[in-house]
């Protein structure tokens, strides 16, 4: 009995990493359909797996890193003629990079649940702006050790390869959270609000990221919206949708992105991001925390009442009191 409960935990293990894999190498696929040039190397706006691999190990702890492993080097494997030294350094950068910036969440309490002001906080300096220097910096370094980068573009690519898996983390890894929270929705929800907001965001990003008029700053009151009214469930598929349609009007040069170079498409595409990505992030963890607060401060006023009315003197214990002896209650 002991070691098939061991096998049967084995098992669903091995499936846990193979999955994690399949899913870091197909969001690295959906993030290469939109790959940018910097300089002589190709980089992305937005690099899926680095959210995917965060989100992961916060689910799912430690153990499962060597699945987001497995899918680096899958990665690295299918975008070069085969392994070499070079890409398996780069494979290696990859992984380490998630990893860290979950042992650094770790160490400083971050939780997944996103409903504290602190962990969007931690989130965004920690998990993506913090964790995800190693990636850049080890992809970008191997490029110029072999030769197959100039060093006079060394800043170039970094910033652009931190950028994109810096917003990997800051828009995938809370849509990845809300999902695995996901149920289906009862009759009481907000329905016709929701479809409201979801028709209204979809709308407004692509006035937004295809009209020349560049009007990209009305997202975000439709992210103060989703943000208020539906918090993290709300503001981070809006912030993942406007993302992604800002960098496919940046990578077609449409809308506010014509007539501007390649790298100050990705400087605007950067700065927007980032500023969607928090505005979504740590309003919705306010407004999170602010409710968790009034509701624990409700039922603390509700057992101090009962409290009081069980200490009440000539009170019953089922909470009836009766009047003072003599006297009759009106009708």
């Amino acid at each position: 009995m002991i070691r098939s409960e061991e096998t049967r935990r084995r098992a669903v293990l091995v499936l846990q990493m193979l999955g994690v894999a399949a899913a870091y190498y197909a969001s690295g696929r959906l993030g290469l359909l939109r790959p940018v040039e910097v300089g002589t190397s190709v980089v992305t706006p937005l690099w899926p797996p680095s959210g995917i691999a965060v989100a992961s190990l916060l689910h799912l702890g430690l153990r499962i890193w060597p699945g987001i492993a497995l899918g680096a080097l899958v990665m690295i494997i299918s975008m070069s003629d085969g392994l070499t030294p070079w890409g398996l350094v780069v494979a290696a950068g990859s992984a380490l990079a998630p990893l860290c910036s979950f042992l650094a969440l770790r160490a400083v309490g971050f939780r997944k649940e996103l409903d504290r002001l602190r962990d969007g906080v931690v989130l965004v300096f920690l998990g993506a702006m913090g964790g995800m220097l190693i990636s850049a910096t080890v992809g970008t370094g191997v490029q110029i050790l072999s030769g197959a980068l100039p060093a006079a573009q060394f800043w170039q690519v970094w910033s652009a390869w931190w950028a994109g898996d810096a917003m990997g983390v800051l828009m995938v890894t809370p849509l990845v959270l809300v999902l695995r929270r996901a149920r289906m929705p009862g009759p009481d929800d907000r329905w016709t609000e929701a479809v409201a907001l979801a028709v209204v965001a979809l709308g407004t990003a692509v006035v937004a990221t295809r009209s020349p008029l560049s009007m990209l700053y009305i997202v975000f009151p439709v992210l103060v919206w989703a943000a208020l009214r539906f918090q993290l469930a709300g503001s981070a598929p809006c912030a993942f949708l406007m993302s992604v349609m800002a960098i496919v009007a940046g990578t077609d040069q449409a809308g506010p992105f014509a007539d501007h170079t390649v790298l100050e498409i990705m400087l605007n595409l950067s700065v927007l991001n980032g500023c969607v990505a928090l505005t979504a992030l740590l309003l919705a963890a306010i407004v999170t925390e602010h409710n968790n607060i009034r509701h624990e401060t409700e039922v603390a006023c509700e057992e101090l009442a009962a409290l009081v009315e069980e200490l009440t003197p000539g009170s019953e214990p089922g909470g009836a009191s009766h009047g003072p002896p003599g006297r009759r209650k009106p009708f």
